[in-house]
């Protein structure tokens, strides 16, 4: 065996360990991760009135404001009325955001244990995640009002939904686990996230749909993951269709190499957290 196909088969002999050793991991402490998850989420309503309606009344909030935007001043038109189209689009980015906006602090925010406890530490933001597809089924019960409001029906395609939140957990947890593992590191990136995050809205198709967009924009925004992904649960839940294949597609493709990218490098970085904390 030459010292070229040595080295590749110790590259390729590593990473199937490293991948069988980071899934054994997420089973042996499935009961930590539902423990976390239950604490965050307690954690996050505890002492305040409202409670879960908290991830009601936001959405709800911001599609009222866009709703007189964009139909009174600044008309736009939509496949569906206009609320329905805007409050599925912010329900699923909602998730999608919060999920990262808690997952952006939540090594930082548990030095204690990231320092002095063996275990997977991709355990905080999966928790993180999981919490905020909770707040989205909770928010999912708007949604339904607004179909019967609107007399629309779901078909078929709805049986595609499970796919389509597999395919936006994917990409969230890709991008939780790049922006914890980065803010441990450079604590400048928890800021630096809110001015993306927030100019990132707008590059989706969470308040128009991206054929009202042209040029360079729109080009931007088809690059986004997160334009098909929300166009995506459009099309399956408000117009009885599946997901265009090739722009969900890719992005369905993009958010599974993604993940598997920055899971590893978490993975093989946890070595360095504690001298980081």
């Amino acid at each position: 065996m030459s010292s070229m196909e040595w080295v590749e088969r110790s590259a390729s002999q590593r990473l199937a360990d490293d991948v069988g050793e980071m899934l054994r991991e997420q089973y042996d402490y499935r009961e930590l991760l539902y423990q976390m998850t239950r604490r965050d989420l307690t954690l996050r309503y505890k002492q305040t009135v409202m409670g879960f309606g908290w991830a009601i009344f936001m959405p709800l909030l911001n599609t009222a404001i866009f709703s007189v935007i964009f139909t009174r001043v600044a008309p736009i038109h939509t496949s569906v009325p206009y609320p329905l189209f805007a409050y599925c689009g912010l329900l699923v980015w909602n998730s999608f955001a919060s999920a990262l906006r808690f997952s952006v602090s939540s090594l930082t925010g548990n030095m204690n244990l990231v320092a002095k406890v063996s275990f997977p530490r991709e355990i905080f933001p999966f928790s993180s995640i999981i919490v905020c597809l909770i707040d989205s089924a909770v928010g999912a019960v708007v949604l339904i009002g607004l179909l019967i409001y609107y007399h629309v029906h779901v078909g078929p395609a709805l049986l595609f939904l499970p796919v389509i939140i597999v395919v936006q957990t994917a990409f969230t947890a890709a991008m939780a686990l790049l922006l914890a593992m980065g803010n441990l590191f450079y604590r400048d990136v928890k800021y630096l996230f809110e001015i993306v995050i927030s100019v990132w809205m707008f590059l989706t198709s969470v308040l128009y749909p991206i054929e009202l967009v042209g040029g360079r924009l729109r080009l931007v925004m088809l690059l986004n993951p997160m334009t098909p992904i929300i166009d995506a649960y459009r099309s399956t839940i408000l117009l009885h269709r599946l997901p265009d294949g090739l722009p969900f597609g890719a992005a369905a493709l993009a958010s599974l190499v993604l993940l598997g990218v920055c899971w590893l490098t978490f993975h093989r970085a946890e070595y360095r957290f504690a001298e980081n904390v």
